[in-house]
């Protein structure tokens, strides 16, 4: 699999696709046909439509389409997002609210790298930005980064973190939604031990696996079936000739699509088949319920491959982080030295991805810091989108959240003393 072609081949059979969507759609829109309606000719042009969306979507980086914002003054503002600090393989961005005064509460938002662009949080950033100064970790697309740019593991992911967090300074809230919650609780205890000043007021870690084996699913069970082996053999390629990374092993957005498909290959088929029907009634449009989802799921980004096969056997099969046995750059990551970060988990009930109790786990590992400082959340009926980007997040979830950040704000003398 770890050939230049491979990689070619397969963008060049998602390139084919668009291709034929786009053919179809033309041929069959031909004015002259309009003078006999075919009910062919009109499935025809609709699955042309769906087609060339769909497979156009995979390689283009959604847009954050945050122009605008209601603010508590019932005022509408402009919305300007800034890259406050620039590093090769992801930035720390801002939300910046014009002509709105500066946010007592500093949210940084760290978001997955897991195979979906930073955007599958747009609603989370919009449910935030109302009332606070929202930033978050845009990570790159690790096909455009030229291989002269070095690797980047779980290691260098935490340090970014650490980075990102000393340059926000410590009246900082951060928020760790899934894939990065375990590397956001280590880059905390790195900075505990290295610069305790800079460390964040809160840290809210949402459905992330922290412990994977303490209710396994399939999805975190995926790293004790297979051997790293395996796993290089079968995921990672070298990215082709089209891309500024050519030559860079990666694990391929495309491929992890396909994987995250059939997974529920039945209702996907369907939605689309759905969606046919729809054009050709005339029924869909632009921004329907179908595109909004499909546009920000199909859109995947490649990992590098040194990150993926570190998070699999580093977080998953080693259960470094679980064991407390994590170290970065040879040195060791202790979560017991977190003593004056507050810490908050929030789980889905019904999350077949983290499931309730990987989470949660990292309040037992953070054996420095007193009870008062520790809360835990799960959310009854929700699932693994809707606790950070669902009803249940907006309804529920994000006052919780909150609210926990009103009451650890600050850090206190009396405070610190006592977590000592």
């Amino acid at each position: 699999m770890r050939y230049l072609a491979t990689y070619d081949i397969m963008e060049t059979m998602r390139n084919t696709n668009q291709w034929l969507g786009a053919s179809a759609l033309s041929f069959a829109s031909y004015p002259v046909f309009s003078m006999v309606p075919n009910p062919a000719l009109q499935w025809m042009a609709a699955w042309g439509e769906v087609t060339e969306r769909t497979f156009q979507r995979m390689v283009v980086k959604p847009d954050w389409g945050i122009r605008t914002v209601t603010c508590e003054d019932g005022k509408d503002h402009l919305v300007n997002i800034e890259t406050v600090v620039e590093k090769p393989f992801g930035d720390l961005i801002h939300f910046d609210v014009v002509g709105r005064s500066e946010q007592p509460r500093k949210i940084l938002l760290v978001a997955p790298m897991s195979g979906h662009y930073a955007t599958l949080l747009r609603s989370t950033v919009q449910s935030l930005i109302v009332n606070n100064e929202v930033y978050i970790t845009d990570w790159h697309n690790a096909r455009d980064i030229p291989a002269s740019e070095g690797k980047f593991d779980v290691e260098d992911y935490t340090l970014y973190l650490v980075d990102f967090m000393k340059h926000l300074g410590p009246d900082t809230h951060v928020i760790a939604v899934c894939q990065p919650a375990p590397l956001t609780l280590a880059a905390t205890a790195y900075l505990a031990e290295e610069e305790p000043d800079a460390q964040p007021n809160t840290l809210t870690l949402i459905g992330g696996p922290i412990d994977p084996d303490a209710t396994p699913t399939d999805v975190t069970d995926f790293g004790n079936r297979v051997t790293m082996g395996q796993l290089e053999e079968m995921m990672i390629q070298r990215v082709g000739f089209n891309y500024k990374g050519v030559g860079r092993m990666v694990y391929p957005g495309l491929l992890q699509l396909a994987s995250f498909m059939s997974m529920n290959a039945d209702r996907h088929s369907k939605a689309f088949q759905d969606q046919i029907s729809r054009v050709m009634r005339g029924d869909a449009s632009d921004h329907d319920a179908h595109n909004r989802f499909y546009d920000e799921y199909l859109a995947v980004m490649d990992m590098t491959a040194e990150f993926y096969l570190s998070t699999v056997e580093r977080i998953f099969k080693n259960r470094e982080i679980a064991r407390n046995v994590f170290t970065v750059a040879g040195k060791p990551v202790d979560i017991g030295k977190i003593t004056r970060v507050a810490v908050k988990t929030v789980e889905g009930a019904n999350d077949d991805i983290s499931a309730p109790g990987q989470c949660v786990a990292a309040l037992g590992l953070c054996t420095g810091l007193p009870d008062s400082m520790k809360a835990s959340h799960v959310e009854p009926g929700a699932g693994h989108y809707g606790i950070f980007a669902g009803k249940s997040w907006r309804n529920n979830i994000r006052p919780l959240v909150l609210n926990f950040m009103n009451a650890n704000s600050g850090k206190p003398a009396n405070r610190n003393a006592a977590a000592r």
